[in-house]
């Protein structure tokens, strides 16, 4: 007879409980630590790079990644590598990967927007100019965490922008070089390709050195010296964001099979041990079955010494008065994933104000919208869905205010910005305004 599925304690709570809140608040809390060791050596790289340029890129990358590389131009793929890649991987990974990037350039496209101008009565034009960065970097991690799906996500919005030149780093560790990565840069329309990872990659994107060209903007996932460097190079380029750790909030009727949703909460527990997974029901009973269901599933994972951590230390199964509290909390969690299971999914969703991405219905899940629904899957993490948005085309893009004053127009804005200069005490700015009135 075998043993009965070990039980997982994972975290349930009741918003009737007294002290609900102080629970879940302890259950949420997460501040991403500053170790000041890597601080200190991410500092040291950074100006390391800047000074030294490609003699210090190359020392890292020997360094760290075990690469003998003599010359800077050696870390550079050439097309052939990415031809290469793309007979590499199996013919359907190719077609899924081609599949994939059709349908987030088709859902990015819809994003583009262009310039535009109005023409007051006086003959004053003002606008908006909308143009593309001029180049931006794209991290991608190599090794064993080898994610194409985040090439797609990063490059092809930046493609649909206008972007004329995209640079990919990446790291190839003891110059092991991942196909599924580089064929999904190919599919992309990545430009430049240089094997260098670590913040040694992010100085070299942002400073530039002889051989590899400072971009404007760099966004991609990496480890803690990455996310440091892009924290700390910020400013002097443009970045994404600093992600937090993966978060799912699921908020379901009990209409959804419990294994689904089991699945679909293990699917962001594996990511790593501080992954976030939440569950959100007014169905006692419902929220049992997924609790067993996730028992009776978890041995079949592969990962999952890591789901069973995350789960235990962060994860939360939360039985709510309502669907309607539900979403309460969930605006409160500001959740990067949220699906809604239920049988009314634009009903809840209209509730919702704060979150990453909506799945609706009980087939919407996650993991479609992580590798081929469209939108893209980099999300604001830690509760920042309250003020920012998912990656997209209006990242790789800027804006400039058009501003063509008429002569009748300037006799009516002079005094008026004459008035308020003098309030300010910039005398300059006023006399500048008054000279273009007429005189007499």
């Amino acid at each position: 007879m075998s043993a009965a599925p070990a039980a997982i304690a994972i975290a349930c709570l009741e918003t009737t409980q007294a002290d609900f809140e102080a629970r879940l608040q302890a259950r949420l809390a997460y501040e991403e630590s500053q170790d000041e060791g890597i601080a200190r050596t991410v500092e040291g790289i950074l100006q390391d790079v800047r000074q030294r340029g490609d003699e210090a890129l190359l020392e890292y990358t020997r360094r760290f990644d075990r690469l003998d590389v003599r010359q800077a131009a050696d870390l550079e793929l050439s097309p052939a590598s990415l031809r290469a890649a793309l007979d590499q991987i199996p013919a359907d990974g190719r077609r899924a990967l081609e599949q994939a990037a059709d349908r987030v350039r088709r859902y990015h496209e819809r994003q583009k927007t262009g310039s535009w101008s109005y023409t007051e009565d006086d003959g004053t034009v003002l606008g908006q100019k909308i143009t593309p960065l001029d180049r931006a970097g794209l991290y991608v991690p190599g090794g064993k965490a080898a994610y194409p799906s985040s090439v797609l996500m990063n490059a092809i919005p930046a493609k649909v922008a206008g972007v004329p030149e995209l640079i990919m780093v990446v790291p190839t560790p003891d110059g092991v070089r991942n196909p599924w990565v580089l064929a999904a840069a190919a599919i992309a329309g990545v430009d430049r390709i240089f094997t260098i990872g670590g913040a040694q990659a992010v100085a070299a994107l942002a400073y530039g050195t002889q051989t590899l060209p400072a971009v404007d903007k760099i966004t991609g996932p990496g480890n803690a010296y990455v996310a440091e460097a892009k924290r700390r190079v910020f400013g002097k380029v443009g970045i994404d964001m600093i992600a937090g750790p993966s978060e799912i909030l699921v908020l379901a009727d009990g209409s959804t099979p419990a294994d689904w949703v089991a699945m679909d909460l293990f699917s962001q527990a594996e990511h790593d041990e501080m992954a976030q997974s939440i569950l959100l029901c007014p169905d006692a009973a419902y929220i049992a079955q997924v609790k067993a269901a996730m028992e009776r599933l978890l041995p079949e994972m592969p990962r999952q010494a890591v789901i069973r951590r995350s789960l235990e230390d962060r994860g939360v199964l939360v039985h709510t008065r309502s669907l309607e509290e539900a979403c309460e909390i969930a605006n409160r969690i500001a959740a990067e994933h949220l699906e809604i299971c239920a049988r009314e999914p634009q009903r809840w969703a209209d509730r919702i104000r704060h979150a990453g991405a909506l799945f609706l219905g009980s087939y919407s899940s996650e993991s479609l919208g992580d590798y081929c629904a469209g939108p893209n899957h980099v999300l604001p993490t830690m509760r920042s869905a309250r003020f920012s948005s998912p990656l997209g085309v209006y990242d790789f893009q800027k804006r400039s205010s058009l501003i063509a004053v008429s002569e009748a127009a300037a006799q009516t804005l002079g005094p008026i910005a004459a008035t308020l200069a003098h309030g300010e005490g910039l005398q300059a700015h006023a006399r500048s305004a008054q000279m273009r009135l007429r005189q007499g």
